[in-house]
């Protein structure tokens, strides 16, 4: 009931106040902390790291590590920061955050606005989260080297976390996608994986890549990313496409994200798994809100999967209504572990 009267209360303020509110709600500890959700069908590897469960929080929702604690005993079974940038900026101007209530879907251009990978890497070190914590890599805005600064954040803040994300898909930093070109992607990735190797824990680096990819590009980047000692890749961030859209902040610029995008990111998904033919985890977002999506982003080729969008909608303790939705979908089906399900149902998607 009182998550109920909190969401209503929110969704009626400004969305860019209400996120920064739920952020400092969640510092006090007075949100409900169930810690993680967890079974014997519900534990998955995802590239080395021992999740309890497959559903995490995507990057953008913390992105100052300001509530990590607080985030990683919410239900989920892993939690993504960031991003983070070498150097703080503002980001965009505001307003850049747009709730589209009707197609249960957000549009933002906040263009990585962060506090700074110094900030940053100081709040990692000082949390004691209960799940593998993940940190975005982003670059600065006016940075003559952007390649160069996704390195430099990982030698930075690797120390501090369990995995990072390359993130060269935001559509809100002008010609960021443009580095997910082979040439570029793969000097990129030579850059950060350098620098991973020069981290006494070398941890898992995952690619994030765009769901408005054509075939061929998807098909290179898949190739990429096998050659490029890469842990695996999450598909989807969000997208330019504004089709079926009923919402009057549809006009918006920005990436889309929430609802209308879950079947393009999941079409997306299920073409990466039979690119790569299984052999890198995936992890699926875009529109995921229900039990029952998460399952069929796991059929199509996920190891785990990310939620953002749908907690404006359903909550913080959507996580946890999700993966014990999972777990309880696992048993009647008689699954006895999570993980047996990615990728059987491949070819619905294709």
């Amino acid at each position: 009931m009182w998550e109920r009267f909190g969401l209503s209360v929110m969704q009626r303020m400004e969305p860019e106040r209400a996120h920064g509110l739920a952020i400092k709600t969640l510092q006090t500890g007075l949100l409900p902390a169930p810690g993680p959700v967890t079974s014997p069908r519900l534990g998955v590897e995802l590239a080395g790291m021992a999740l309890p469960n497959p559903v995490g929080l995507a990057a953008g929702f913390d992105k100052n590590a300001e509530a990590v604690g607080p985030l990683s005993r919410a239900g989920f079974g892993f939690i993504e920061v960031g991003a983070a940038t070498p150097l703080a900026q503002p980001g965009n101007a505001k307003p850049r955050l747009f709730r589209l209530t009707e197609d249960r879907a957000a549009i933002n251009r906040f263009g990585f606005n962060n506090e700074g990978m110094e900030a940053i890497a100081a709040r990692l070190d000082a949390a004691k989260p209960a799940v593998p914590v993940g940190l975005n890599l982003g670059a600065n805005k006016e940075s003559r080297d952007r390649a160069g600064d996704f390195a430099r954040v990982l030698a930075r803040c690797g120390p501090h976390v369990d995995f990072a994300t390359v993130n060269v898909s935001s559509p809100n930093t002008e010609r960021l996608r443009e580095l997910q070109g082979r040439a570029a992607l793969e000097g990129l990735l030579a850059g950060v994986m350098e620098a991973r190797a020069g981290l006494a824990r070398p941890i898992p680096v995952f690619l994030k890549i765009a769901p408005d990819l054509t075939g061929d590009e998807l098909a290179e980047i898949a190739e990429v990313a096998l050659g490029s000692g890469v842990a695996g890749i999450i598909a989807t961030n969000t997208t330019l496409s504004r089709e079926g859209l009923a919402s009057r902040h549809r006009g918006e610029a920005g990436g889309l994200s929430g609802q209308p995008l879950f079947e393009a990111s999941t079409r997306v998904l299920a073409r990466l798994y039979r690119l790569t033919g299984g052999r890198l985890p995936l992890i699926g977002v875009g529109g995921v809100s229900s039990a029952e999506q998460a399952w069929e982003k796991l059929r199509a080729g996920a190891t785990a999967v990310q939620l953002y969008t749908a907690l404006v909608y359903g909550g913080l303790t959507l996580a946890a209504r999700i993966a014990e939705g999972l777990d309880q979908r696992c048993a009647a089906e008689g699954v006895a572990r999570i993980g047996d399900v990615t990728g059987t149902g491949v070819d619905a998607w294709l």
